[in-house]
């Protein structure tokens, strides 16, 4: 038993591999903190994001980046990529083109919400002229109405 290990100069210029794939974890952690944070503060569109998908954002998973907006939560997230049927583990990197374009238009047609809506209505804009109500709320009011007509005609029948 001649057993002889071999050191690479790879290991010996950059140091053990271990320390290595944790500095690489690190870059990568603080770059998609960066990017949450310029997202959050509306200075980066997640359209954009998922269009352009930069290095920070390649492994991230898509409702990571969604969630990282202002007022959207894991409900709201869920809801709209059930529209499409994309699941939320599904990383911005693996996304197809075809995908990449539909959730950009989805994210775009998006009206804004509450707080937003009001700040867009104070400045002048024609906020309050929005054909559809902001996201998720048209169908609550729609499978509400659909409920009490479909009571109305059973009581009387």
């Amino acid at each position: 038993m001649n057993a002889t290990a071999t050191i690479s100069p790879a290991d010996r210029a950059g140091g053990p591999q271990y320390m290595r794939a944790l500095e690489r974890a690190n870059q990568v952690r603080l770059a998609r903190a960066e990017l949450k944070r310029r997202v959050a503060l509306g200075d980066l569109c997640v359209a954009a994001v998922i269009l352009d998908c930069p290095w920070e954002a390649d492994s991230m998973a898509v409702a990571d980046l969604l969630m990282s907006q202002r007022r959207w939560g894991q409900t709201r997230c869920r809801k709209f990529l059930a529209q499409i049927a994309m699941s939320e583990k599904k990383t911005v990197g693996s996304m197809t083109e075809r995908q990449r374009r539909t959730l950009a238009a989805m994210l775009t047609a998006v009206p804004p919400s509450g707080a937003e809506a009001a700040d867009a209505q104070q400045d002048g804009d024609q906020a309050a002229e929005l054909e559809h109500p902001p996201f998720g709320i048209s169908a609550g009011i729609s499978a509400h109405r659909a409920r009490s007509e479909h009571r109305a005609m059973a009581l009387s029948h």
